[in-house]
């Protein structure tokens, strides 16, 4: 195929995600073909609850490599005959359908099938059952990769937390020199790669207006320290900054990508200036993988209300490589 085919998943069964898909696959039209992997009958399900009509094709999984398909049709790999999802849902077999999923595309992509994945929202409270931090770590795992990075992607700004779904009083102890000079680093090869430019780097400090009673303060004697050890390798690296300034209109202009201490320090102000114009990436795996920036909302399923622009900006991107 001139273009690879984009595996997409589902994520969790009571999501708005096929909803948002249908949604897309309205709007867009997609040079690389699309492979579903879902519960048949709960696509045939929604498709008729959202009065969105498409011929469905079904794909053997043992086949599949010779197996030419386009976007004429929604091609599937079915999760399961028995299609026992619909009626019988609850976490057990929600977990099974996510797992099974993930398994499959792990197996297509370990075989060269395509580097290109999008996976829908899951709960991780309920999917992970804090054996993992997040998805990210738990793609990490299944490809025995233990430096990867949270990416939240928007043209004009993208923000990477040091650390992702951590308690707060355990982020401290978590920080180093190495960390902060991988991520950084990870940071910089990516857009080298998949965007093909070098990019800005703004780095925020730990501590409030980066100031510290104690004796020892984090910004100075690491993530300083940790900036000026990359300023070596030629990278356009700045910080520490306020994490309360470094958002404000004329200080974001001057960079591309801010890289703050944990989750919510760089999330809540990225998602509050872009709202769903964002997608999550993974950096630091063997193929490209992207998720709308946001959760499951399993309080909006079936309203037909959900905004479907993450996923677009998904699908959009993968399409291009």
């Amino acid at each position: 195929m001139k273009n690879k085919p984009i595996i997409v998943l589902t994520g969790d069964m009571r999501s708005v995600f096929l909803e948002i898909f249908f949604k897309t696959l309205k709007r867009k039209k997609y040079k690389s073909p699309l492979l579903l992997i879902c519960s048949k009958k709960d696509l045939e399900f929604q498709m008729k609850m959202f009065g969105f009509q498409r011929k469905i094709r079904e794909v053997d999984f043992n086949h599949v490599f010779k197996t030419q398909i386009d976007n004429k049709s929604i091609n599937i790999l079915n999760i399961d005959k028995k299609n026992y999802y619909i009626n019988n849902y609850n976490s057990k077999t929600n977990n099974y359908y996510i797992n099974k999923s993930f398994k499959i595309a792990f197996d297509l992509i370990k075989k060269n099938y395509t580097n290109k994945l999008i996976n829908g929202p899951v709960n991780k409270k309920k999917f992970l059952r804090k054996k993992f931090l997040g998805i990210t770590e738990y793609l990490a795992s299944k490809f025995n990769k233990k430096d990867v990075g949270m990416l939240i992607y928007n043209k004009n700004l993208s923000v990477c937390p040091l650390t992702t779904h951590l308690p707060i009083k355990k982020v401290v102890k978590k920080i180093t020199k190495k960390l902060i000079q991988d991520r950084i680093k990870m940071i910089f090869n990516f857009y080298k790669k998949n965007f093909d430019f070098e990019p800005r780097i703004g780095v925020t400090g730990l501590n409030p207006h980066c100031e510290s009673i104690d004796k020892i303060n984090e910004d100075t004697s690491i993530v300083k320290k940790a900036i000026q050890n990359c300023k070596k390798f030629k990278i356009s690296v700045e910080g520490p900054f306020p994490a309360d300034t470094i958002f404000l209109k004329n200080n974001r202009g001057n960079y591309d990508v801010i890289l703050g201490m944990y989750h919510d320090q760089v999330l809540t102000p990225i998602k509050t200036l872009y709202e769903y114009n964002a997608i999550n990436l993974t950096m630091g795996l063997p193929f490209l993988r992207v998720s709308p920036d946001h959760g499951p909302n399993e309080k909006m399923y079936g309203q037909n209300k959900s905004n479907s622009k993450s996923l677009t900006m998904a699908l959009d991107f993968l399409d291009k490589k």
